[in-house]
C-alpha cells in the first residue's frame, strides 16, 4: 500500500535550516499519492468557510476582534474525522483547513473598508460588497502562487511561520494519536481554560501594566512611561514559535515607540497647544476632539503619534523588501514569459507531485481575467468614467504586487499581517491620486473605499495563502490542488461576507457617533475617519509617516530587520512584550543540557505545548466573543477592574509559565 511509505511524524529537520545538500521530505512524501481532494475534503472545507465567515464577520463587526480560522478549523476537520472513523485523513484534512481558512483572510480584508461606505453615508449595494471581497480575494491567490516556492521551499527554516507551525502540529498529532495528540490536547486545554477564564469570566485581567501601583500610576501622568504585557496562553506559545532573535526586534520597535517617543512628545505637553496638536494630526475621536489634552495620555500619543510612524516604516521596510526580492519577481516574471513563449524547459509535468503548481499560463489568465472583471466593475458599478477606472484599475494592481510580499513576509515574521496599515496606506495614495484626476466628495469617498477594500482583501489573502501554502510544504500536499480549491473558499466566503454586512447593517449600523445600539467596527470606523478629510479637505501627518520611512532606511543600512521593528511600533507594547517572555522559554529549555539531543527534544516537545496554547486560546477566543455578542456576561466586572485581579492576573501568569518550562524539560531523547 502507498500508505505504508508515508512517514507518521514530521522529518527532525522541518524548523531548522537545511544544511549543504540536504533536503526536506515531508510526511507525504512526493512518490505517494495521498487522498486529498475527494467530495467530503471539499464538502467539509466550503462548510467550514460558510460558518467561519459568518462567525468571524458577526464578531469582528460586534466586538471588534478578528480571529484566524486556521487553527479552529483544522481542530474541527480532525476531531470530526475522528468521530466518523476516518483514517489517514491528513491530505484531506489540509484541503479542508485550505478551504475553510478562506473566510478569516476574507471577512479582514471587508470588515476593514467596507462597512466605512455606511459609516460615512454611502449606500453599498450587495453586489459590491461581494465583487469587492471576491476580485481582493483571487487577486490575492494569483499573485501569491508564484512566490510559493521561494517562501514555502528556498527560505525553508529561516522564517519561523508561527500560525502555519501551530496548524502543522495540530494535523499531525490528529493523524499520529499517541502521546504526541495527547499532549497536544491537554496543553490545548490549559491554554483554552486559562485565556478562556479570563475573557469569559475576568478572574484575572487578560493584561497587566505598570499602572498596577501607585509609582506607575505617577510615572504615566508625569513622565508618560507606561509597560503592557498581555497574559494570555496564546501569545506566550506564539513567542516561543517565533524565537527570541524575532522577539526581542519586534518589541524593540515597541520600546523606541513606548519608551521614547511617547515620554519625549508627552514632556513637551506644557508648551504644546493640544487644539493645535490634534488638528495636526487629523484626529477626530469626539472624547479628544471635547477635550483636546486628553491627546497628552500614553495610549493616545501612541495611537496618534506612535502608529503613524510605525505605518511610514512598515511601508518603506515594505518598499527595501521589494527592491531586494526584485530577482525573485524577475524569475517569476521569466517564468510566465518562457511558459506563454511555448518552452517546455519549465513544463510542471517534470517536477514531484510535492512542487507541482498551477501552470504559470493558467495564472496569467485567470489575472487578466479578475484585472479585466475589476476594472469593468470600477467602470459600470462605482465609478462611470473611463479615465477614473483606468487609475483605480493601475492603484489596485500596483500596489497589491508589489505588497503581496511585504504581506507573505509578515505572516512568516510574527504570524499578523499588518493589512490595516498597509490598507490605511493605500487609502491615503489612492485618495490623493483620485483627487488628483477631479474625483472628490461622495463619489471620491466611495471609490477610494472599494479600493481599498479590494487591495485590503487581496494582501488579506495573500499572507493567509502562504500559512496554507507552507502546512502543505511541511505536510506533503500537492500545491496545485490548495490552489485551484482556494478558489472556491474565496467565491463562498466573498458571498457569505457581503449577505452577513448587509444583514448587520439593516439591523444595527456601524456609525456610533450617531447611534449607540450600532456595532463598534473600530477598524472601518478608523478608515472612514482617514479619509473623509482626504475627499473634502484635511490634514495627514505626513511627517510621521516619513520619520518612520526614514528608521527604515536607517535599520536596514545597520543590519536589523526594519519589517519586523516597525511592526513593533505598529502593534501595541502589550501584545509584543509577551513574544520576549516566549522567546526567553525557547532559550531557556534548548540550552539547559549540554546534550543536542536531548535540548532537540526539548525544542520539539515545547513546541508542540506552544502550539496546543495557541490552538486552546485561539478556540476559546471564539467562544468567548460569541457568548459576548450573544449578550451573555459572566464577567465579574468590578472584580476584573480592580487593582487585585491584575496581581492575580501577575499569579496566573508566572504559574502557566511554570508549566510550559516544567512539562518542556521533561522531554526525553527518545521523543
Amino acid at each position: 500500500m502507498e500508505t505504508q511509505k508515508m512517514q507518521n511524524s514530521l522529518p527532525e529537520n522541518a524548523y531548522r535550516e537545511l544544511k549543504a545538500g540536504e533536503e526536506y521530505k515531508p510526511m507525504m512524501p512526493a512518490e505517494v499519492t495521498p487522498a486529498e481532494v475527494t467530495p467530503y475534503s471539499v464538502g467539509m472545507g466550503l462548510l467550514m468557510a460558510v460558518i467561519f465567515s459568518a462567525a468571524a464577520a458577526f464578531l469582528g463587526l460586534k466586538v471588534g476582534q478578528v480571529f484566524e480560522a486556521a487553527i479552529p478549523i483544522a481542530i474541527i476537520a480532525v476531531g470530526v474525522g475522528s468521530i466518523l472513523g476516518k483514517k489517514n485523513m491528513l491530505g484531506q484534512n489540509v484541503i479542508i483547513q485550505s478551504i475553510g481558512a478562506s473566510s478569516g483572510v476574507i471577512v479582514a480584508g471587508a470588515i476593514f473598508t467596507l462597512p466605512a461606505l455606511y459609516i460615512l453615508g454611502l449606500e453599498a449595494q450587495f453586489y459590491q460588497v461581494f465583487l469587492s471581497s471576491l476580485l481582493g480575494g483571487v487577486l490575492g491567490i494569483v499573485l501569491m502562487i508564484p512566490f510559493r516556492k521561494y517562501f514555502v521551499k528556498e527560505m525553508h527554516g529561516k522564517y519561523p511561520f508561527p500560525e502555519a507551525t501551530a496548524t502543522t502540529e495540530v494535523l499531525v498529532s490528529g493523524e499520529k494519536g499517541g502521546n504526541q495528540a495527547k499532549l497536544l490536547a491537554v496543553a490545548g486545554l490549559v491554554g483554552g481554560l486559562y485565556d478562556f477564564v479570563v475573557g469569559t469570566f475576568g478572574f484575572w485581567t487578560d493584561s497587566i501594566s505598570t499602572r498596577i501601583s501607585q509609582w506607575g500610576v505617577a510615572l504615566a501622568e508625569k513622565h508618560k512611561v507606561v509597560f503592557g504585557l498581555n497574559t494570555s496562553a496564546a501569545v506566550l506559545g506564539l513567542g516561543y514559535i517565533i524565537g527570541l532573535k524575532y522577539a526581542v526586534i519586534i518589541t524593540a520597535g515597541s520600546c523606541l515607540v513606548w519608551f521614547f517617543i511617547v515620554p519625549l512628545v508627552g514632556s513637551l505637553a506644557e508648551s504644546m497647544d493640544p487644539s493645535a496638536l490634534v488638528a495636526s494630526l487629523g484626529v477626530t475621536a469626539n472624547h479628544i476632539l471635547e477635550n483636546p489634552s486628553q491627546i497628552f495620555t500614553p495610549e493616545n500619543l501612541y495611537q496618534y503619534i506612535g502608529r503613524p510612524i510605525g505605518i511610514g516604516g512598515i511601508a518603506m521596510a515594505g518598499l527595501i523588501g521589494i527592491v531586494r526580492q526584485a530577482g525573485i519577481i524577475k524569475s517569476a516574471i521569466g517564468l510566465a514569459v518562457t511558459e506563454l513563449g511555448g518552452k517546455k524547459g519549465s513544463s510542471t509535468q517534470k517536477e514531484e507531485r510535492t512542487q507541482r503548481d498551477l501552470t504559470m499560463k493558467l495564472i496569467l489568465t485567470i489575472l487578466c481575467a479578475t484585472l479585466l472583471t475589476t476594472f469593468l466593475f470600477f467602470q459600470f458599478g462605482v465609478l462611470n468614467n473611463w479615465g477614473q477606472s483606468i487609475v483605480a484599475i493601475l492603484i489596485v494592481f500596483v500596489i497589491a504586487f508589489l505588497f503581496t510580499t511585504v504581506a507573505a513576509n509578515a505572516i512568516a515574521i510574527v504570524g499578523s499581517n499588518p493589512v490595516s496599515g498597509m490598507t490605511l496606506m493605500t487609502l491615503i495614495l489612492s485618495s490623493l491620486v483620485l483627487v488628483s484626476v477631479g474625483l472628490t466628495g461622495k463619489s471620491g469617498m466611495t471609490a477610494a473605499l472599494i479600493i481599498g477594500g479590494v487591495v485590503c482583501t487581496a494582501l488579506s489573502m495573500a499572507g493567509g495563502f502562504i500559512t496554507d501554502l507552507k502546512i502543505g510544504y511541511w505536510l506533503g500536499t500537492t500545491p496545485r490542488k490548495q490552489e485551484g480549491w482556494k478558489f472556491l473558499g474565496t467565491v463562498v466566503s466573498a458571498a457569505t461576507v457581503a449577505g452577513v454586512i448587509l444583514v448587520l447593517n439593516a439591523a444595527y449600523g456601524f456609525d456610533t457617533a450617531n447611534n449607540p445600539d450600532a456595532l463598534v467596527a473600530p477598524q472601518a470606523n478608523a478608515m472612514a475617519a482617514v479619509i473623509q478629510p482626504l475627499m473634502t479637505g484635511g490634514q495627514t501627518p505626513w511627517a510621521l509617516y516619513f520619520i518612520g520611512a526614514g528608521l527604515a532606511l536607517v535599520l536596514t543600512a545597520i543590519g536589523i530587520p526594519a519589517l519586523a521593528f516597525a511592526l513593533g511600533m505598529f502593534i501595541p507594547m502589550h501584545l509584543n512584550a509577551p513574544l520576549v517572555v516566549g522567546g526567553l522559554v525557547s532559550w531557556f529549555v534548548s540550552s539547559r543540557s549540554k546534550d543536542q539531543e536531548l535540548n532537540k527534544a526539548r525544542t520539539d516537545r515545547g513546541t508542540l505545548i506552544a502550539s496546543g496554547f495557541i490552538a486552546g486560546g485561539a478556540l476559546m477566543g471564539v467562544v468567548s466573543a460569541v457568548l459576548k455578542f450573544a449578550g451573555v456576561d459572566w464577567r465579574l466586572a468590578e472584580w476584573a477592574s480592580s487593582n487585585a485581579a491584575e496581581w492575580c492576573g501577575v499569579a496566573a501568569y508566572l504559574c502557566l509559565i511554570g508549566y510550559f518550562i516544567c512539562h518542556t524539560l521533561k522531554a526525553k531523547k527518545e521523543e
